[in-house]
């Protein structure tokens, strides 16, 4: 069990471990990235490992992090929105020290001049940063949109959403007859490829993959901290993404033949990226973190017959692929219920899986825990952002983190992290509180 003594050091000094009369201060204290690996290895570690902004699904929305600094005092420093679609902030150094948090992402090593941003008002009014590649449109409602270079509407966000929704879906008609050499020109027109975040967002620049060692290389070098690189790779949400959710949906069961030739076709575009990234810093990052989500609140979106026979052979290639060729663990973000999936997901070769959604059909921690903690790694789970860290006091976040804790974080297995981002409805008081629970039972047992 994690000690939960109470004490009045800041969360940085908790964190720390500078209060001499704690039991951990006679213990090993572990770098970050030790932190990390010690409890994907299902080891406990010298504390809990903390992740905030090291992924596109374990961030905070620029909007929230503008709050949380007025609320700290912070006033230098800018709000950079490196993830415009979801709206995402980058942390800067001072708020990952301050609540001590293990991992960064490689991608936070491009775009780092003040050349590369330039200034815009978020809907709240607060002062943030766009890449300078990203200009939205504005609309009549005060909204924005992007828009390709041949006019085609990639993205919209109507005034006061907090995100970019996707307009274009190339394929809602019909798959093309040629769909290998179709699918590229397909992939760019959607927001989440057309409108990426970095490192990919130069991966077109000459020399990207020589830049991204070097940059990987001097990260390491700079920090003890983990590294994530972000590959998505997503089967079944290119699937999506493409022909529009309903369509999709009726294709795994209607027109499984072409489903399985886009998959063939997908498997083998996201085979020559991981080659590539293996071979780039496959011995620098830690982790490698995919994307496909497969659950909704009251279960997958497929039979799990359904996932076993069009999907898991290919995601277990790909997971095969990063073990073989580099030291990362593979990293799986898969939103809901996906309770049913998760003794395949494993036997595919996922090391971690995020968000832990906790509050969707059979996703309780105290199931995940039983059922596969000893077999996966939950990064994410730690606070409910759908009904307390939201809603909540203070006391009742700290309450519900603590309960998560105590669940989730024995034996390690677990990295903290909300369920999901930080969206623009939590208060900035109870993200502190958030991180002062995990500061106060931040310590575990030897």
């Amino acid at each position: 069990m994690f000690d939960s003594t109470e004490n009045p050091l800041s969360i940085d000094q908790k964190l720390n471990g500078v209060q001499s009369s704690q039991p951990h201060t006679s213990r090993l204290i572990m770098t970050s990235r030790e932190r990390i690996l010690t409890s994907i290895a299902h080891r406990e570690p010298d504390r809990i490992p903390a992740d905030l902004g090291a992924t596109p699904s374990s961030g905070i929305s620029a909007i929230a992090y503008s709050r949380l600094k007025r609320h700290l005092g912070i006033s230098d420093g800018q709000t950079r929105v490196y993830d415009v679609v979801q709206q995402l902030a980058q942390p800067e150094e001072k708020i990952l020290d301050r609540y001590g948090i293990d991992v960064v992402d490689v991608g936070r090593t491009f775009d780092t001049s003040d050349a590369d941003w330039y200034d815009v008002t978020l809907f709240d009014g607060s002062a943030a940063q766009y890449p300078k590649g990203f200009h939205p449109e504005k609309l009549p409602d005060g909204g924005w949109r992007s828009v390709a270079a041949d006019g085609t509407e990639i993205a919209i966000q109507l005034k006061g959403m907090n995100f970019f929704d996707q307009a274009c879906f190339p394929w809602v008609d019909d798959y093309p007859a040629d769909m290998r050499n179709a699918l590229p020109g397909a992939m760019g027109n959607v927001h989440w490829a057309a409108l990426v975040h970095s490192p990919w967002n130069h991966a077109g620049d000459e020399g990207f993959w020589d830049t991204l060692r070097a940059n990987a290389l001097a990260l390491r070098a700079s920090t003890d901290r983990a590294i994530t690189v972000v590959v998505g790779c997503n089967l079944f949400e290119w699937g999506t993404f493409l022909r529009r959710m309903d369509n999709f949906l009726m294709d795994l069961l209607a027109e499984p033949e072409h489903v399985e030739t886009l998959l063939d076709a997908l498997l083998e575009i996201h085979l020559g990226t991981l080659a590539k990234v293996c071979s780039a810093v496959g011995d620098i990052v830690d982790v490698c973190r995919f994307g496909d989500d497969l659950g909704t609140d009251t279960g997958p979106f497929m039979a799990p017959a359904t996932y076993r026979e069009l999907f898991k052979p290919r995601h277990a290639q790909l997971c095969q692929y990063v073990h073989k060729n580099s030291q990362m663990k593979t990293f799986l973000h898969s939103c809901g219920s996906i309770h049913s999936l998760l003794p395949d997901l494993i036997e595919c070769g996922f090391d971690v899986i995020n968000p832990v959604q906790t509050a969707c059909y059979q996703m309780e921690p105290e199931r995940l825990k039983k059922d596969f903690g000893n077999d996966v790694t939950f990064w994410g789970g730690g606070s409910d952002t759908r009904h307390v860290l939201n809603h909540g006091t203070p006391q009742e976040v700290k309450d519900d983190v603590r309960r998560r804790i105590d669940i989730l974080a024995p034996g390690g297995g677990f990295v903290f992290n909300t369920i999901h981002n930080i969206l623009p409805d939590v208060p900035p008081e109870n993200i502190e509180a958030m991180f002062e629970a995990v500061a106060e039972f931040a310590v575990g047992t030897a």
